[in-house]
């Protein structure tokens, strides 16, 4: 018998208990399969969390993601596929660094004074103590993911493939090191990637700058070459202004020197199609060392680079009596210089769009600078093919075209970062012969010339290296060989990637890149070379949608408005909230939350405790009297014998049709479409319509048909235990508490997500069954709207009179008492016309009326019956028009047309029962 369950639903009295629960027991551990029973790939269903920062806390984009993948987990996990989720944490570089310095500093100190190698010791402290809290947040709020394969991307197993994978791109001359433009953070003090920079507009100016023009003798002409710039500060680094060769305007130029102002320098006047004659004035100041056009332009005409500022974005000693100013204090100085030299011809207004850290929001500097690369387009060339060829697919799909639109534009990829917390890179420098030695162990002398004099790089590599490379190296790489690549074997291709579009180029075309390029190491298992499609880190990437407020805004600190799960869990519970996020998830919409769906879904799992309550109540009852329950046929999906009355037929029908629906939906991600199938199931079809039902076979009497009795509640129990499986991956802590109340602690498995996850199956009953069930809630609604209508008392009991064909009358009559209970019904008279003065409601299939002793009003039903009519004649019209339309009829599908006569037929005969009972109402 189950065991009683408390009389209030109360989530925080069960969730850590089940929590816990899941952890210690390894629920969801999957073990190295054995190799020799590995299963195909479409067995195994292998998810890869996204790992968040060890930094983090989770926020409600995380609880969203997590809600969707943990859902798709548990029903993959309940429908017999060898699943596998796998969580961890990213070391975060850049956002670990800057947390720990600002707590050092509030000891009155700085990495650099403290040194790197105690700095970075502080850091693992810092990563033991207060690391990995979201974690923690994520087993509170059981997600069902393999602890015990839990990584960190500074692991010494992963540091190993990450060091691999820069060793063997660098043997594969991919890997290079030069001086080139990077967006530089000087609050970071490291360069970023182009993906790490956020742009804004900003009211900006564009500054005129005449540069004298020097004459053959090398002295002043009086005539100036007037330039437009937004930085003026580095024109401190100008080596030349650069001109179209076919502006007229300064064909006598060509050839020319120019003087830079404030500096005194001698500067060229080159020519190249690249300048824009109608930006500015025409002629644009060359700092190659300050800006990626310039750069390129430099190094075209071999111009010199002259950098001007330091780490922190302060003018260098190049820059002359400027040295030492920051740089938008140096901009103020040098535009005050200038208009007191009377050489700033102008000033405008100018829109202009400025990078910022995505980090930290400084606005980021154009700098040149000596950094490591990957030369990225054969890595590329993969990774496109592998997106053009099917090996993976997108959803929503317009995301494959963004991916290779980006993939076809993309840019060598600046892998070195100046920090100090993150995977050093693994190159020494010679400082006698000056060459670079890069190895898998450190060296102890110059592989070039025999010198111990060696240092390391300073450089830690971009956090999205090794994060890159988590598909492969979470199962191995590069250490599989043929007795431990069961692993690799049975999980990779993972499965599908769950994850927002904000890191689609940052972490998953780079997992795509690498994940392509590596995996080829690592043959079939019969052998044979490892195709692109078995290369693909993953067969699938879900994209899904932001979660916004509940007016659509984006969430965010500044506009206070940002919803903490953590605090909404605390208040109606994570199975509400769960729901709440999975009700509202389709592909490729944003999601409005707003608290008052939660309140609804918590509500709703009042609802299903309440359910289980009476479930409980009835199955002890049942064993008073010697009635009982075989517990061990639940499991499966219920079925209803020929001989069961029509309610029991119909709710297994029921189930049926919602778990067909529900893992369509699933199979599409519609996550909001499973949700609410399984909602309308279980509050409409099963709370309100077979509860209240199935009372009238739950006799303990007597005189009570046992066997009636005990079927009725079989179907009641199996049923309910089945709901409770359908719902288990949306709610998963309700159903677990209830499921083993269920089997008073006796369960037939560890957890009810071990269990089997409801199929639906062929039955020509289900659709018997389901008509004429169909027929009796139509009959109930509307006996229950005609009670409202006339002013019926609601616990009064009334007669009433119904026309209905022939084959309809035997349904309704073999089942008189369900109407009878649900619409408060004495009895119900046939008849061939509803009498004279009676109120009635028609529907194509009958007419009904309930007789009461209350005088109609006459006035209010001739008013109702005429709009009636007027909106039937309308709806007429209408079909009548499309089906009289040649064109509509050759394009429009069969089930449209079939679906449209059928529309017309009902409403034709609707207008007509509407047309007799108005002639048929007295004068008033």
């Amino acid at each position: 018998m189950p065991h009683d369950l408390p009389k209030a639903y109360d989530p925080t009295a069960i969730e850590d208990h089940w929590a816990e629960y899941w952890v210690r027991e390894k629920l969801f551990a999957q073990p190295t399969p054995n190799p020799e029973d590995r299963l195909d790939g479409e067995s195994s269903f292998t998810i890869l969390l996204p790992p968040p920062n060890v930094t983090g806390n989770l926020h409600m984009g995380h609880m969203f993601e997590h809600t969707e993948s943990d859902i798709l987990i548990r029903w993959h996990r309940m429908r017999g596929d060898r699943v596998l989720w796998i969580p961890g944490t990213d070391h975060a570089g850049i956002a670990t660094q800057m947390l720990v310095e600002r707590q050092i500093t509030t000891e009155g100190t700085t990495r650099q004074q403290m040194g790197r190698e105690k700095f970075v010791e502080r850091v693992w402290e810092w990563r033991r103590h207060y690391g990995g809290a979201i974690l923690g947040q994520m087993k509170r709020l059981g997600a069902s993911v393999d602890w015990d394969r839990e990584y960190f991307t500074m692991d010494e197993r992963l540091s190993v493939a990450v060091r691999e994978a820069f060793v063997r791109l660098y043997e594969q001359g991919l890997i290079y090191r030069g001086a080139y433009i990077v967006n530089w953070c000087p609050r970071c003090q490291t360069a970023i990637s182009d993906l790490e920079v956020v742009y804004d507009e900003h009211k900006g100016h564009l500054w005129e700058i005449k540069y004298p023009v020097i004459g053959a003798d090398g002295k002043d002409t009086g005539e100036f070459l007037t330039v437009a710039t937004t930085r003026p500060e580095t024109m401190l680094g100008d080596v030349a202004v650069a001109v179209h060769p076919a502006d007229e305007r300064y064909k006598h130029l060509h050839g020319k020197k120019l003087r830079l102002p404030l500096v005194g320098r001698e500067i060229p006047v080159v020519l190249d199609e690249w300048v824009s004659p109608e930006f500015g004035t025409g002629a644009v100041k060359v700092t190659p060392a300050h800006d990626p056009n310039d750069f390129a332009l430099g190094q075209r005409h071999d111009l010199p680079s002259i950098n001007v500022m330091d780490d922190t974005a302060h003018i260098n000693s190049e820059g002359g009596v400027y040295a030492g100013l920051d740089r938008f204090v140096a901009r103020k100085k040098i535009v005050a210089d200038l208009e007191e030299m009377s050489l700033l011809a102008g000033i405008k207004d100018h829109v202009n769009n400025v990078g910022h850290c995505d980090r930290c929001k400084t606005v980021v500097e154009p700098r040149l600078s000596l950094q490591w690369f990957v030369k990225i387009q054969p890595l590329a060339d993969k990774a496109i093919a592998a997106v053009k060829e099917g090996h993976i697919k997108f959803t929503p799909e317009m995301y494959g075209k963004t991916y290779l639109n980006w993939m076809e534009n993309i840019h060598d990829w600046c892998i070195s970062r100046q920090l100090w917390w993150g995977h050093r890179i693994p190159a020494w420098h010679c400082s006698v012969c000056h060459k670079i030695a890069v190895g898998r162990e450190d060296p102890t002398k110059c592989g070039h010339c025999g010198s111990e004099k060696l240092t390391q790089s300073t450089d830690v590599l971009d956090t999205w290296f090794s994060s890159g490379l988590l598909p492969v190296s979470v199962f191995g790489w590069p250490n599989i060989t043929a007795e431990n690549r069961a692993d690799f074997d049975a999980f990779y291709p993972t499965s599908l990637l769950v994850t927002g579009f904000d890191i689609l180029f940052f972490w998953v075309a780079r997992m795509i890149m690498l994940g392509c390029w590596f995996s080829t190491d690592v043959p079939m298992p019969d052998g044979s070379p490892r195709p692109l499609g078995e290369s693909v880190p993953y067969r699938e990437v879900y994209i899904h949608a932001l979660v916004r407020d509940a007016n659509r805004e984006k969430m965010s600190k500044t506009k206070g408005n940002v919803v903490d799960p953590i605090e909404i869990v605390k208040q109606y519970g994570t199975d509400a909230v769960r729901f709440t996020l999975a009700s509202m998830a389709s592909p490729g919409t944003d999601i409005a939350f707003n608290v008052a769906r939660t309140e609804g879904y918590r509500a709703f799992a009042n609802k299903i405790w309440n359910a289980a309550r009476f479930l409980f109540m009835n199955v002890d009852r049942a064993a008073e009297v010697g009635i009982g329950v075989d517990m061990a046929a639940l499991g499966g999906m219920p079925t209803a014998g020929p001989d069961a009355p029509l309610e029991s037929g119909w709710i297994v029908a029921e189930l049926n049709t919602t778990a067909g629906k529900v893992n369509q939906a699933l199979e599409n991600y519609r996550f909001d479409d499973a949700a609410n199938t399984i909602y309308q199931f279980f509050w409409g079809s099963f709370c309100d319509w077979y509860l209240e039902i199935v009372k009238l076979s739950l006799d303990f009497g007597e005189n009570a048909e046992k066997d009636r009795t005990k079927a009725s509640l079989t179907t009641l129990v199996t049923v309910f235990e089945a709901s409770l499986r359908l719902l288990s991956p949306f709610m998963p802590f309700l159903t677990e508490e209830v499921w083993h109340a269920l089997f008073d602690g006796n369960p037939p498995a560890k957890s009810i997500a071990l269990t089997g996850f409801p199929q639906a199956r062929d039955s020509e009953a289900d659709s018997a069954a389901l008509g004429q069930m169909a027929l009796l809630q139509e009959l109930i609604v509307e006996v229950r709207g005609l009670r409202k209508e006339i002013g019926v008392e609601e616990k009064a009991v009334v007669p009433l009179e119904v026309r209905v064909d022939a084959d309809l009358k035997v349904a309704i009559g073999e089942n008189l008492a369900i109407v009878e209970r649900l619409a408060r019904v004495s009895e119900v008279r046939f008849v061939d016309h509803i009498s004279p003065g009676l109120a009635k409601h028609s529907t194509p299939q009958f007419d009904v009326a309930i007789v009461y002793e209350r005088t109609i009003d006459v006035i209010a039903e001739r008013e109702r019956l005429t709009k009636d009519i007027a909106k039937l004649e309308k709806g007429l019209a209408s079909a009548e028009r499309q089906l009289g339309n040649d064109g509509f009829l050759a394009k429009a599908p069969a089930h449209i047309v079939e679906g449209l006569k059928k529309q017309e037929s009902e409403t034709r005969l609707l207008l007509e029962k509407a047309r007799a009972a108005l002639n048929a109402l007295p004068p008033a």
